[in-house]
This record gives C-alpha cells, structure tokens and sequence, in this order.
C-alpha cells in the first residue's frame, strides 16, 4: 500500500506546485545542461534560471502545471511519483517548446514579465532550441528504463502531433474570416488540451495503473485542458499585463479567433457585427481600437459563454477523474488544480 492509499490529506494546489518544482528541478536542470552550448543558453534564459549574458536569475519559470499532473496522476493510480519524474520533465519540455515556437511565431515581446527568448537571442536560435528541447524530452523518456517507456513516447509523440496540428489552425485562423465555433473548439482541444491529456495519460501510465485508470486519467485531461484554454482565452483579452506577463490585448492585436472572439463573431448582435468589421480591417489595431474590441466582444456574450464552458469543462473533469477510482489523497490534490485553473489570474 502506497502513502496516498493509507493518507486522506491532501495539500493545496500552491502547496502541490511548489512540491513538484522542488522535486523536478535538479533532473530538469541536469537535462538542460546536457544539451550543446548554445542551445543551453536559451533554454536556461527562458526557464528563468539566468539572465542573457548567463548570470544566475531567479525569474519566473512558470506554473509547471503539466508536470505536476503528471506526477500525481501517478499517484491517483496507486503508484509513486518518482517513477514519473522522467515523464514529467518530457512533458515540461514540450510544453517549453512550444512556447518558444508560440512566441516566435505571435512575434510576442515578454513572457513571464521578462524578454522572451527570440528577442533577446534572435529567432533562429530560439526556434532551434525549441526543437532541442522536443527531442530532449523524447530522449528521456527512452532512456527512463520504465517498463512502458515505449508507450509513454508513443502518448507523448501523439499529444505533439496534436499540438501542432492545433497551432497551425490557430495560425491559419487568424487570416481567415470564416472560422466557426466547432472549428475553434477542436483547434482549442488540440493545441493546449492534447498535451494536458497526455501528461496525465502518461503519469497514470508510469504509475502502473489500469488500462481503463489511464483512459479516465486521459479524458480528465482533455476536458481540464479545453477548460484551461478557455481560460487563457479570457486572460489573453482581459488579463492583467501586469499579472499575465504578457502585452495588453496581445491576442487581439494578433487577431486570435480565440472561444470568446469566435463566440461574439459569431453572435448575429450589433456587437458582433460591429467587432467583425473592426476585427477584419487590414492594418494593425491601434490601442483604442483593441480596447473596443474587448468592449465589443464582452456585449456579444463572449466573455460569459466563454466562463460558463470552462465551469462545465471542470465537471465533466472531475466526473472522469472520479471513474478512474483515483487514491484519496491525489484525488483531492488534482481536483485542487483544476479548480485553480479556472480561478487564476496568469
């Protein structure tokens, strides 16, 4: 019997994250030292670990939510979470690479209220990293001895793919006109929902548990990652820069068509029609123009819609979470993250 089997208590989620960070980040940073030099450097600026000239910093790294999902999906299923350390560092370092790509890609200036990476080292060498990074995750994995090592590579592989998949939409999305709700869910489930899916497929897998345990665990993940996109969505126009770390209205001035856009588009109000017109003129928005855009998109029913989704995407979270029989302690523990997630603030 394992300690989450004989306990009942249960940390909170602040508690949680800082456990998982502590326990991952002497492997995470052994990871990132073992890639060439000059992929290192970028790797560790964006981590937070140092400044662009190599001094040690301790800016933000990040929420590491993935991580910990999959180390306590681990121990939802009766296992330990040390067996899932290498599966959660892969995971990190997926999601790591794709923000590197993402802010490349968005032509976004800050994350994590510092400079993001491409600004400060150029974007060939950001998008490069990005791509050490993807392959370092899958060398970890290969190298973990786990038992389901080749099936854990095989989730990861397919949340990647997915992920991609996701990303590309979105980029597409932002020059077309005719992008509808349905079309703007799947893309969501994709591009942030795969890999949420897979960190906790792949931490259940590692924890030895069930088949159907590893499926539940999976489709908890699905519906906590659409729920996290609709929350990033919302933060993306109604964030607090400040908080966020990212520019004011960056997703309007990139022209998302993120859930609340498509929503308000989509609409058939004055608003809506009013944000199609002003969402679709071919210059860049200027900052009164963007603001109107979110004035625009709240009156449309965007914003509601787009928090009431979320609210549901947690239920049916935790419904699946509950048919996969999950040891008491981690239960609560993953249910405090996923209600952390609809009520953050970054």
């Amino acid at each position: 019997m394992t300690t989450r089997e004989m306990t009942t208590e249960s940390r909170q989620p602040r508690e949680v994250l800082a456990w998982s960070r502590t326990l991952l980040e002497p492997a995470t940073r052994a990871a990132i030292d073992s890639l060439p030099a000059t992929m290192r450097r970028v790797a560790g600026y964006h981590y937070g670990w140092w400044d662009e000239h190599g001094r040690p910093s301790d800016a933000d790294s990040g929420k590491a939510l993935r991580p910990t999902l999959v180390l306590l999906a681990a121990e939802a299923v009766g296992g330990d979470a040390s067996a899932a350390i290498p599966a959660a560092i892969a995971v990190e370092l997926v999601h790591n690479f794709s923000l590197l790509h993402d802010d490349v890609m968005d032509g976004d200036v800050t994350r994590r209220h510092r400079a993001t990476a491409w600004t400060v080292f150029g974007r060939n060498a950001t998008i490069l990293t990005g791509d050490s990074l993807l392959t370092l995750a899958f060398d970890l994995l290969a190298a973990s001895g786990h038992p389901d090592a080749q099936e854990g590579m095989r989730i990861v592989s397919a949340a990647v793919q997915a992920l991609v998949d996701g990303q590309a939409l979105d980029v597409e999305f932002e020059d077309r006109t005719d992008v509808d709700l349905a079309e703007c869910v799947a893309m969501a489930r994709r591009k942030t929902g795969a890999l949420i899916s897979g960190a906790c497929a792949i931490g259940a897998l590692f924890g030895g548990g069930r088949s159907a345990q590893v499926d539940h665990m999976r489709g908890f993940g699905a519906e906590l990652g659409l729920a996290f996109q609709l929350v990033d969505d919302l933060l993306g126009i109604w964030g607090d820069p400040a908080v966020t770390g990212k520019p004011v209205f960056s997703d309007l001035h990139n022209r998302k068509k993120s859930l609340p856009v498509v929503v308000a588009l989509e609409s058939q109000t004055p608003a809506g029609q009013e944000l199609h017109e002003l969402y679709h003129v071919e210059r860049t928005l200027s900052g009164p123009e963007a603001a109107r855009c979110a004035e625009l998109i709240d009156m449309a029913g965007g914003r509601a819609w787009s928090q009431a989704q979320a609210d549901d995407r947690l239920a049916r979270a935790i419904q699946r979470l509950r048919s996969a029989d999950p040891c008491t302690g981690a239960a609560a523990e993953l249910t405090g993250l996923a209600r952390m997630v609809i009520c953050r603030d970054h």
